[in-house]
């Protein structure tokens, strides 16, 4: 699996000359290229689950870039895919468009409208992926019981067990089972986990946690 960190570009192209200039061009500015000369290499070793996109030729021998992006969809994997392609013409854009392709450039390219079409590519993802961890925080938050989100509070801002137990009139072992179950549902290895997920779903503020 990719780091979540790490920003990779899977370039798909047949023409070797025109995959190597284009490996090359995106790892002079950083990001890490991953070349493959066949549609059906890349749909076997592509991993949706980092911050990706895919720079997808439309002509090539066997499966074409048109088939490739179905196969994506068809898989469930959810990739930004730009187009480049020699053969530009307005039937093929407008289906490469219709399928969700967020740009489509015409050979030979301009390096540098290359480069800011998977700059923009990949922040689009980033931004995805972040909102779909929010989307699943909140999910688990929302699946706690009332009791169970009275003890996430001050146990996030820092009180102790003993603490909570007499600000919510309970005994400490019943704390300890609900923080338990807090843990559980959160999916929180440890408290720090708990504290950061608190912090991002801004159920408390960083600067008023206890020391």
């Amino acid at each position: 699996m990719n780091d979540a960190q790490e920003q990779v570009v899977y370039v798909v192209d047949d023409d070797q000359g025109m995959l190597d200039s284009t490996v090359w061009l995106l790892e002079s500015v950083g990001l890490r290229a991953m070349p493959f000369t066949s549609g059906r290499d890349f749909l076997e070793a592509c991993d949706a689950n980092g911050n990706a996109c895919v720079l997808l030729d439309v002509r090539m021998p066997g499966m074409g870039g048109l088939q490739v992006q179905e196969a994506l969809g068809a898989r469930g994997l959810d990739l930004p895919v730009i187009f480049v392609s020699g053969h530009a013409d307005v039937p093929i854009v407008v289906r490469a468009f219709k399928a969700g392709a967020v740009d489509f450039i015409e050979k030979p390219y301009n390096q540098q409208l290359l480069l800011d079409s998977v700059q923009q590519a990949l922040s689009r993802d980033e931004r995805r992926a972040a909102d779909g961890e929010r989307a699943s925080l909140q999910e688990r938050l929302d699946s706690l019981t009332q009791r169970e989100r009275d003890v996430l509070l001050p146990l996030v801002q820092g009180f102790t067990t003993k603490e909570i137990a007499r600000q919510l009139d309970i005994s400490i072992k019943t704390v300890d089972l609900y923080r338990s179950r807090v843990m559980k549902r959160m999916q929180a290895e440890r408290l720090a986990d708990l504290v950061g997920m608190a912090i991002a779903a801004r159920l408390v503020d960083p600067l008023r946690l206890r020391g």
